[in-house]
């Protein structure tokens, strides 16, 4: 689109893991009305306000807007939807963007902006007051919700509702030359004051706003409502299916009586679908704007977000966002959906495409006291025992190593299966040792232990056949390298947020967790930024931008045991 400048992604195949046809009502609607010839080709839209980030929650509506786009042989248009200035800025523009890059999706030549059909909105709206249909309100907008009625009492005419069409065009004339203050008049449709559909009931749509917006800058000091410039602007574009969440049901009336009543040239149809909710999240951009400016998290990309930018800093693939969303499928009821479901995604993608590598969060020396002081031996260790492309790479071991704190127990219960005094463990890649001794400081804490190792154990397999009950990862202490590891849990502590009070009062205080004595092997502190790794035995993770040459830091993206993938197996009789 002229004057708005874009650059080619690189963008993976949006379709990408299935070949099977898809099925949801939506897209039986689709091709219905292709096959009865009610459309020729499909035109979809994803039309997000500029006065945020994007979340989770937007990323089911871009899938299915482009993806249906796609697999129909259409186009997908990204409009933003820019008729507040006061909430909006350029920087919300150019992060939706990137999102939906990133996620997959490319919107073409068809970047739009309602800001580009305003001159054309406001004819329409000349156009509705000539009719009859429209006036100009002198109600304040305490006044029109009083006027308005309730769910139970029908609403009241404005007493300016027959104001003589020429002064009402005169008026909305000097509404948009700026004769009058923010909220001092108004343009409302004519529609029903009586209706059962409080939409109807005369809904506003224009305002005088004096605010700069950051496209038009002052050029403008009326704008349009949502109601009305959506419809509008669905129309100029030749939108077929015009696909919203179920909040917008109730406005589908209203939508179309505006397409009923314009000059339009094309006649976009209006479908609802259920939201995407899920456990342990909010999704109202509200709040998250709260949490946001209040401090509770360090921006919209901070990881404990559900925002895609916080996902793609907490290192989530884009594809596991397209598979968890495929997952769920196309519903017409609202529901929550399991954040499980979202990490068992995770995961599924992550094994396959992350880098194992070895790192001890609490780290324990360990001496092995018949090993040479002077020796060290390169290993041979895996990358990725899921993609044999990915290779080996060498780990050094030497006589003192760092491991877990928490795989060593001195009085060990009854299935406690790893490091104790004389019990046998094989180290990962390397060889079997054998605690002989506990070196405590003077408060009885364990500062060290002393083992021994078996040399014919290489590779950590026993020549005799003799086998052990657990497996420890480890890093040697001469080569290990400091790093900072971010753990990250939900950012809320129950599933339900706000179900017994104020929704900030259940954030999470452990949703986050520094551990800033990580340990790591050599080959952690060359992870390129965009590569994902997994700290074998402790969870999936990314490099983060805060990194430094010096202190490599990484965000845990998901932990390793997947509990969705246990439920549903035990659901289905697999244990």
């Amino acid at each position: 689109m002229a004057g708005h400048p874009r650059s080619e992604p690189r963008l993976t195949d949006p379709t990408e893991p299935e070949t099977a046809e898809k099925h949801d009502f939506i897209r039986e609607i689709v091709r219905r009305d292709l096959a009865d010839g009610v459309y020729k080709s499909v035109v979809t839209r994803f039309p997000p306000e500029p006065n945020g980030y994007l979340h989770i929650g937007h990323a089911k509506s871009i899938c299915l807007n482009f993806q249906i786009a796609a697999e129909f042989g259409g186009r997908c248009h990204l409009r933003f939807d820019d008729t507040n200035p006061t909430k909006e800025e350029e920087e919300y523009i150019e992060a939706i963007q990137r999102d939906v890059r990133w996620l997959g999706f490319d919107w073409g030549d068809h970047l739009h902006l309602t800001s580009d059909y305003f001159e054309q909105l406001f004819d329409w709206a000349i156009h509705l007051i000539e009719a009859g249909k429209a006036y100009v309100d002198d109600l304040s907008a305490d006044e029109i919700r009083t006027y308005r009625g309730t769910l139970t009492e029908p609403g009241r005419d404005s007493p300016y509702r027959d104001r003589p069409v020429a002064e009402s065009v005169d008026l909305f004339r000097r509404m948009r030359a700026g004769e009058f203050g923010d909220g001092e008049k108004v343009l409302r449709a004519k529609v029903d004051m009586a209706s059962g559909n409080i939409n109807l009931r005369d809904p506003v749509l224009y305002r005088v706003i004096h605010a700069a917006h950051p496209r038009t800058g002052s050029t403008w000091c009326i704008y349009p409502t949502y109601d009305f410039a959506h419809g509008q602007s669905d129309a100029i574009e030749s939108i077929t299916h015009s696909l919203c969440t179920l909040e917008f049901e109730d406005h589908r009336p209203l939508y179309d009586w505006f397409l009923d009543n314009l000059p339009v040239t094309a006649r976009p149809r209006q479908y609802e679908f259920a939201r995407l909710n899920l456990s342990y999240t909010v999704l109202s951009k509200r709040l998250l704007i709260q949490l946001v400016q209040e401090g509770h998290v360090e921006g919209w990309d901070d990881p404990r977000m559900p925002t895609i930018a916080g996902l793609r800093r907490r290192g989530v693939p884009p594809e596991a966002i397209r598979q968890f969303i495929a997952s769920i499928g196309v519903a017409k009821a609202n529901s929550v959906v399991d954040v499980a479901m979202l990490n068992h995604a995770i995961r599924e993608v992550l094994n396959k495409k992350a880098l194992r590598r070895m790192a001890v969060m609490r780290p324990l020396k360990v001496v092995i006291e018949n090993f040479p002081e002077d020796q060290t031996d390169m290993l041979e260790a895996v990358n990725n025992p899921e993609d044999a492309s990915a290779g080996v790479r060498e780990v050094p071991f030497s006589r003192e190593i760092y491991v877990e704190r928490d795989d060593f127990m001195e009085h060990p219960p009854k299935k406690f299966f790893r490091l104790s005094p004389g019990r046998e463990v094989r180290l990962r890649y390397a060889y079997f040792i054998t605690c002989t001794d506990v070196i405590k400081n003077e408060a009885g804490e364990v500062v060290e232990l002393h083992c021994t190792y078996d040399p014919a154990t290489r590779g950590g397999n026993a020549p005799d056949g003799r086998k052990v009950k657990a497996t420890l990862h480890w890093v040697s202490v001469a080569h290990a390298k400091p790093v900072e590891a971010r753990l990250y849990d939900h950012l809320f502590s129950r599933p339900d947020p706000g179900a017994d009070g104020p929704v900030l009062e259940d954030i999470n205080p452990d949703a986050l967790e520094v551990v800033r004595d990580c340990q790591a092997e050599p080959a952690v502190a060359e992870t390129p930024a965009d590569q994902p790794i997994q700290f074998e035995r402790l969870g999936y993770f990314m490099p983060d931008p805060d990194s430094t040459t010096d202190l490599p830091v990484f965000n845990r993206t998901v932990g390793l045991r997947d509990g969705w993938a246990r439920a549903q197996a035990k659901g289905k009789g697999a244990g």
